[in-house]
C-alpha cells in the first residue's frame, strides 16, 4: 500500500474512531498492553538487531541506550498504557454552553483533531506511548521513527495495529511509514492529514515547518538552564543541577547551560564541578568562572547548543536581570529553573522568563507529560498555540461549536424589530 492510500485510509478511519465510544477504546489500550507483553521476545530479538546495526555504525552511548527496548522498557510501556486507561476520555466534555435565547443553546464540546502525523527520534518507547496517547484521544496517528530503531518500530508498530483492530478499532488506525522519501510525501498531504509533530534537530523540524501547509507542532531542540541565585541553597543546587544534567542525558529537558549569579560564584562553583566531573561530565565555562575553577572555555555557539551528552557550559551572571535576559536570548523556551530561597525572585524569575515549563527549586527532568499526569505525551511543545508544554491528552483535543435550536431564524434578531439575545451562562 503507497503512503497515499496509508493517508486516505487514515482520514476515514479518523471518521469512525471519533465517535468510538470510551469503553472501546480502554478495551483498545487493554488488547496493546497484553499483545506487548505476549510478543516481548520477538519486540527485544527484533531491537537487538537495531542495536547491533547502531553499535557497527557507531551510534554514541547516549543514543544507544536511548535505541535500547528491553524487559523493563517493555514493563514500563505497558505500565503506562494502563496508566492512561485509568485518565478520563478528553473527548466528549462540555466546555461551555451559553443560552444565546430560550430554546437556543450554544455548547463548546472537545473532539479529537482527527490525523495526526508523528515523526520521532530513536526511542521506540515513543511510538508505543504516542500511539496510545492518540488513541485515548480518538485520534488516527501515521507514525515515523528513526531509521535506526526500524525493526523494533515494525515489530511494535504491526503488534499495536493489530491489537488495536482486535478491540473494535476502525482499520487504518495506525499506520508505519518507514522510508525518508514517505515523510516527504505526507509533507504535500494536507487533504489528509491535519497536524504534524517533529520530534528532532532544530534542522529537521526547521525543515518540516518550512516544507508544508500542515499545522506543525513541537518544538525544535531542548535548551533548558538552571540559574543558581545569589539566595539559593548552595547543596539544594548542586543536587538538582546533576539531576537536571545526569539523570538522564540524552533528551530534551536535560539541562544544557547553567548559569550562577556572581554573589556565590566562588563557593559555589568548586562544589558543582566537583560533582559533575565524578559523573564524567565535562564542563566548559565562561572568563568568569574559569577564572574560579578550571575548565573548558565555551564558546559563543555553546551557549545555543543542545548537548544531549555529559556536558555542560557555565556563565557567571551578575543577577537574576542577566539570567532571565541569556535565558529569553538563547534558550528554547523549553524548560528553565531558578534556584533560590527568595520567594520574589523566583516569582520574577517565571513570570519573565518565556518557556514553556518554569520552575523554582526542581529539576528540569520533570518537565514530562507522564510525571504531570498527562498520560506521558506526544512530545513538548514550545509554539504558542492550543498546546503548551508537554502535549499529552488534553493537547490532542480540539473543539467543536454545537448550537441546538428549535426553529429560531437569523432574520429574527435582525432589523428594527430584532429579538435581543440572553447570552446567559449556563455552566
Amino acid at each position: 500500500m503507497s503512503i497515499a492510500d496509508i493517508a486516505k485510509q487514515a482520514k476515514k478511519a479518523a471518521i469512525q474512531l471519533s465517535a468510538v465510544k470510551t469503553s472501546v477504546k480502554n478495551a483498545a489500550l487493554t488488547e496493546i498492553a497484553k499483545a506487548l507483553k505476549q510478543n516481548a521476545g520477538k519486540i527485544i530479538s527484533a531491537n537487538k538487531k537495531d542495536l547491533a546495526d547502531a553499535e557497527k555504525n557507531k551510534l554514541s552511548a547516549p543514543l544507544l541506550k536511548r535505541l535500547k527496548f528491553d524487559e523493563n522498557k517493555i514493563a514500563d510501556a505497558v505500565a503506562g498504557i494502563e496508566s492512561l486507561i485509568e485518565l478520563d476520555d478528553p473527548v466528549g466534555k462540555t466546555l461551555s454552553a451559553t443560552e444565546l435565547d430560550k430554546g437556543l443553546e450554544l455548547y463548546k464540546v472537545s473532539c479529537p483533531i482527527g490525523v495526526i502525523g508523528v515523526i520521532f527520534e530513536s526511542r521506540p518507547d515513543a511510538l508505543v506511548q504516542i500511539s496510545t496517547l492518540c488513541l485515548k484521544s480518538g485520534n488516527v496517528v501515521l507514525l515515523k521513527g528513526g531509521s535506526e530503531a526500524q525493526n523494533t518500530n515494525k515489530k511494535l508498530a504491526d503488534t499495536i495495529r493489530e491489537a488495536g483492530e482486535k478491540a473494535g478499532l476502525p482499520r487504518g488506525w495506525l499506520g508505519l511509514m518507514e522510508t525518508r522519501a514517505e515523510v516527504a510525501e505526507i509533507l504535500k498531504m494536507e487533504k489528509y492529514i491535519d497536524l504534524l509533530i517533529p520530534r528532532g534537530s532544530n534542522e529537521f523540524v526547521r525543515h518540516i515547518m518550512d516544507n508544508t501547509n500542515i499545522p506543525v507542532l513541537g518544538h525544535a531542540e531542548g535548551i533548558c538552564h538552571v540559574y543558581v541565585d545569589g539566595d539559593a541553597n548552595l547543596d539544594m543546587a548542586v543536587k538538582i543541577t546533576i539531576d537536571s544534567k545526569c539523570q538522564y542525558v540524552a533528551v530534551c529537558n536535560a539541562v544544557e547551560t547553567l548559569l550562577v549569579d556572581a554573589k556565590i560564584a566562588e563557593k559555589f562553583l568548586p562544589k558543582v564541578k566537583a560533582a559533575l566531573e565524578e559523573r564524567n561530565v565535562e564542563v566548559r565555562g565562561c572568563e568568569k568562572t574559569r577564572a574560579i575553577i578550571k575548565v573548558k572555555a565555551a564558546a559563543e555557539k555553546d551557549w545555543s547548543t543542545e548537548y544531549l551528552d555529559y556536558i555542560i557550559s557555565i556563565k557567571v551572571v551578575n543577577g537574576i536581570d542577566e539570567a532571565i535576559e541569556h535565558i529569553n536570548r538563547y534558550g528554547s523556551h523549553h524548560t528553565d529553573a531558578i534556584i533560590t530561597t527568595n520567594k520574589e525572585k523566583a516569582k520574577k524569575f517565571m513570570d519573565l522568563v518565556d518557556s514553556a515549563n518554569v520552575f523554582w527549586n526542581c529539576s528540569t527532568r520533570f518537565s514530562d507529560g507522564f510525571r504531570y499526569g498527562l498520560g506521558a505525551e506526544v512530545g513538548i511543545s514550545t509554539n504558542k498555540i492550543h498546546a503548551r508544554g508537554p502535549v499529552g491528552l488534553e493537547g490532542l483535543v480540539i473543539y467543536k461549536w454545537k448550537l441546538l435550536g428549535s426553529g429560531q431564524i437569523v432574520a429574527s434578531y435582525s432589523g428594527s424589530n430584532a429579538k435581543k439575545f440572553t447570552h446567559k451562562k449556563l455552566i
